[in-house]
């Protein structure tokens, strides 16, 4: 455990970034299951209306540098294929 007050204020800080980016990161699970989901149970209307919600979610976590902005690039392409190639 730190001693320094220094090190302490900077361990809660990164308790706390850290909480904030596992929640950023488990939305763009969420957001990329829901479209997932959505075509495979082919509600193509539905998939493409949560789509720019999944790359919303995709991108702010980009931004935010959660992700990487190549794997950003990778899901939502991923996505769009998935959504209009069926369609």
């Amino acid at each position: 455990m730190p001693i320094i007050k220094s090190a302490k204020k900077a361990l809660r800080q990164a308790k706390r970034r850290a909480e904030r980016n596992s929640e950023r990161k488990i939305k763009v699970k969420a957001a990329v299951k829901t479209v997932e989901k959505l075509v495979a149970a082919k509600k193509m209307d539905e998939a493409q209306k949560a789509l720019p919600i999944a790359y919303k979610t995709i991108d702010k976590a980009a931004k935010n540098h959660i992700i990487h902005r190549n794997k950003a690039a990778r899901l939502k392409s991923r996505l769009s294929r998935l959504v209009y190639k069926r369609a």
